[in-house]
């Protein structure tokens, strides 16, 4: 409770930014999370009860069922960057992490990096995580792809696969000599073919399909 209360007061010194719900544990956050609609979910991992990644599954599962919205993007709050949690708390629907040391300056941009439907992973953390991603699955098969990543155009697969290696917009802008606007609307269109919340989830489908494999 303390350290939520200290949360609050730093969100709510900003005029964009509001707390809506509080939850002392993963069984209230499902609850209130389903109940107030919040944009942002700030999640712990370690929590009485339902710990966070269940919690975090059990939102981003109810919300995906709701037409009218894509639901509230989860943070998981951790304290290593490559803490065995992380890792799960992605495969369960978390749209990025904040480490429980980053700046509270750091904090309030991630929060509305979030609420505008971007993915907080920094490009890398995003390379260790597709890693071992990579590592984990690399004893299977891949699935096969349901035709999704039919839909994708050459140039469209070419931005995927660089955002599998980590790399940021301006960094595939550079690389594909083209405007950065122009990798950003190829972004939203992937997401958009391929019906999945953010960037690291498209990457996770990419792997699950066998478009990127450990080598990428």
């Amino acid at each position: 409770q303390l350290v939520r209360t200290g949360l609050r007061m730093m969100i709510e010194t900003q005029d964009d930014l509001a707390v809506v719900g509080e939850a002392g544990d993963g069984q209230e956050a499902v609850r209130l999370a389903t109940q107030l609609r919040p944009d942002v979910v700030l999640m712990d991992i370690r929590m009485p009860g339902l710990d966070g990644i269940e919690a975090t599954r059990r939102i981003t599962s109810a919300t995906s069922l709701d037409e009218q919205s894509d639901g509230p993007r989860v943070l998981i709050l951790t304290t290593f960057e490559l803490d065995e949690y992380v890792y799960e708390a992605v495969r369960a629907g978390a749209s990025g992490f904040l480490l429980k040391r980053t700046p509270p300056e750091d904090l309030l941009d991630g929060l509305r990096v979030a609420a505008g439907g971007d993915a907080l992973l920094a490009p890398s953390v995003t390379k260790k995580l597709m890693s071992e991603f990579a590592r984990s699955t690399e004893p299977h098969r891949p699935e096969a792809d349901d035709g999704r990543l039919s839909r994708l155009t050459d140039r469209e697969r070419e931005v995927l696969v660089l955002i599998g290696r980590g790399r940021s917009n301006r960094e595939i802008a550079d690389d594909l000599i083209v405007a950065e606007s122009t990798v950003k609307t190829h972004v939203k269109r992937i997401l958009m073919k391929l019906e999945v919340r953010d960037r690291v989830h498209a990457v996770v489908y990419a792997h699950e399909s066998g478009l990127l494999r450990s080598d990428d």
